[in-house]
Formats: C-alpha cells, structure tokens, sequence
C-alpha cells in the first residue's frame, strides 16, 4: 500500500547516514512509486509487477534477476511468503525479516514487532527502524517520512488553486472524503455532519481527494451538506494523478478525515492532519507524530466498552456497526481545538 511504502522509506535515510556511497534501491508497486520519487536517498527504484510475475514460476524468475544484481544486504519489510521468496533468491549473505514461521528457512534474521509505542512516532516508525537492529543501527531518533515535490509541482499547484479562483487567504482543507475500503470510510450521513461542522467553525475552502470513479461517492456526501458547507465545497478541483494531489496538498492549511495514505502524505509534505480511524485499525500504530498539528480520534478512545471481549477477527467482521456508533459529535471537541489551532 501507498501508506506503507512511503513509512519505509524512512530506513533508506537511516540507511545512508550509515552508508553514505552505498547502492540503495527499493523494491515496490508501480502504484506506490510517486510517493519516493525524487528521494534523495534512494538509488533506484525497482518495479515488480504481480501481474506480469505470477505464481512460482514468475517469482523464481523474478528472483534470478534479482540475484544478479549482487545485494549485499536485503531487507525484507513486507515479509509475506512471496516477498522472503524473493530476499531468498537474491541470494544475499545478509536477509533481514520480521520472525514468522514461513520466513524462518529464507531469512537469517529477524526481528519481533512491538505492540507498545515508545515514542510520538508511534509502532509503524519504531517498528520499520527495529529491522536495521541486525545491522548494528539502534537508538535512532524517530524519522519522519518524507515527500519531494520539484518547484515546477509547487508552482502548478499555486497556479491552478489561483486559476480556479481559490482564496489563498483562507484556509484550505483538504478533506480525506473515502478511506481505502469501504471498511475503512466512515459513514456518509457522519462525514457530512463532519464537514458542516467545519464549514460552520470557519470560512474556508473544501477540496477533497478522491479519482473520478469515485465521483458518485463522493457527490453523495456533498449531496447531504449544509447550505454553507455545500458553497465552501470545491470537489471541480482535484489531482488528476497521485503527484497533483500532493502538490495541491501542500498548499493546504490541513487534511482532515478519513485515516489512511492521505494523512500518511499530508504527515509527509509537514501539513497539518486530523484522522478518524476506522474501528478495526489500531491506532497505536498508525498514530504518528501526534500534538499540536496531527490530530487523530478511534470510537476506543470515547467508548472502549464496546471493545471489551472482542477479538481483533471479531473487532473487524463488526467495523460496519461499530461504526455506527462512532457519531461525529463525539469527536467535534477535539477537531474545533485542531481547526482553532491550525488555520491561517
């Protein structure tokens, strides 16, 4: 997932730091790839292709060029039975992994993730930086992932907000209207009520981040909007490609909404977030880098009586009812404190 890839790239600075003339490349989907290009730190960015490369065969394939490219060290972070397949053809004399019971014949080393954070960073930082234990790199300061965006991205981006008539004197807030599943959205009819609350709290303009087939979607919450929250709402204006949407993002006061890799780049590109976690994600782990200018609110943190008993399989087959508890004034407090703080 886009999410997950920018997270990672966080060992690619630790890395060089380490190893300042060190080939570092980063094995990934093409989809995720605008969310690390212009890295820095990155040598190459390698694609696979799952659909191109599939089954047994593609994968031995797949590693047999890998295999010739002579790494040294492989980390595997995704660490699922195909990608330590993969770290195991490669044939490298170091392979690091998280200890599972498949990873255990193709690794050599390996570490167990912790379920407590230690830092604001929050698990899915501390956990990624704990895979560069096996090379002797501990005690790192947390390490905030990073987006690159060229001058020539910032200057369309200011150039098109200005074209479409956007008060830059305002503040902009970029909504994370859809989650990454259906599971994963918050309910229309409170998203709605979520907006309004906004549009009411300040004079500001509303873009949202969705792709066109998700136009229906999303012109069914607007549909339910206030008469103010309908007028400040600007849904003609989106990013026509991931790297748009980060340059428009980057002009934005904050991103509200839905948890997912929207807030992960909002983090990215030093915006301002407030995240409403969908009731199976654990927020201990996705939390990051939480205070003045990232907000994040989980139906757990106002009704943990509900989640008492319940399993994590059974926390996830009910995400849909319990989100129906998870009623927007519970959470209107905390994103008056968060609007108060962050605006223009």
């Amino acid at each position: 997932m886009i999410g997950d890839v920018l997270t990672s790239s966080i060992l690619f600075e630790a890395l060089r730091k380490e190893y300042p003339t060190a080939q570092l490349d980063y094995l990934i989907y093409k989809h995720t790839t605008p969310v690390v290009e212009n890295n820095p730190e990155i040598t190459n960015i390698i694609i696979f292709d799952p659909n191109q490369d599939k089954g047994l065969k593609g994968l031995i394939t797949y590693g047999q060029k890998l295999r010739k490219l002579n790494y040294n060290i492989v980390i595997d972070l995704y660490s699922k039975p195909y990608s330590a397949l993969l770290a195991y053809a490669t044939g490298a004399k170091i392979r690091i992994g998280i200890e599972k019971w498949y990873t255990k014949p193709l690794l050599l080393h390996f570490i167990k993730y912790d379920s407590r954070p230690q830092s604001s960073a929050g698990l899915a930082i501390e956990n990624r930086l704990k895979l560069l234990h096996p090379l002797g790199i501990k005690h790192l300061s947390p390490i905030k992932p990073k987006v690159y965006l060229t001058t020539e991205e910032i200057n369309w981006a200011q150039n098109y907000l200005s074209t479409q008539k956007v008060d830059m004197t305002r503040p902009i807030y970029m909504i994370s209207i859809l989650g990454s599943s259906d599971n994963k959205t918050y309910p229309e009819n409170y998203m709605a009520e979520v907006l309004n609350f906004i549009a009411s709290e300040k004079d500001c303009t509303l873009l949202y981040n969705y792709i066109p087939s998700q136009k229906a979607q999303v012109d069914s919450v607007i549909d339910l909007l206030s008469e103010k929250a309908k007028e400040v709402s600007r849904p003609d204006i989106f990013g026509k490609s991931l790297r748009e949407f980060l340059a428009l993002c980057s002009q934005c006061t904050a991103l509200i909404g839905n948890e997912g890799g929207a807030i992960n780049m909002a983090k990215a590109l030093d915006i301002p977030t407030f995240a409403i976690f969908s009731p199976q994600v654990t927020k201990a782990a996705w939390s990051s880098f939480e205070g003045d200018r990232n907000y994040s609110v989980h139906l757990r943190d106002f009704r943990p009586d509900i989640f008492s008993g319940k399993s994590s399989k059974m926390i996830d087959k009910e995400s849909s009812i319990l989100y129906q508890s998870f009623e927007p004034h519970l959470i209107f407090s905390k994103l008056n404190a968060f609007i108060k703080f962050n605006s223009k």
